[in-house]
């Protein structure tokens, strides 16, 4: 019975930290790309324009940081495995003050 109990609990704990890995969060943005970008420029050039394709207000403040309607962003690209094929996966986290 407890052995079940602890499977159960082990993959909540895993599902929630897979979760919380690809930026499901509260105030974090997510955007997936149909196309891989391997050049630094051409990846922030396509977060700026899905971005202001969405209605927002974006500048690139350089070294992974965006600036999004009056908000300080950090960008994180993640990498995952996903049906068979990776999935480039980039997460907006607001900067705390």
């Amino acid at each position: 019975m407890w052995t079940y109990l602890w499977v159960v609990v082990l993959i909540a704990g895993l599902f929630f930290l897979f979760n919380w890995l690809m930026g499901y969060r509260k105030g974090h943005m997510q955007i997936d790309f149909d196309e891989r970008f391997r050049n630094h420029k051409e990846y922030v050039l396509a977060i700026q324009k899905e971005l202001e394709n969405k209605g927002h207000k974006v500048s690139y403040e350089g070294n992974y940081k965006f600036y999004i309607d009056g908000r300080s962003y950090v960008f994180i690209e993640r990498n995952v495995n996903m049906g068979g094929g990776p999935l480039q996966r980039t997460i907006l986290k607001p900067v705390k003050w």
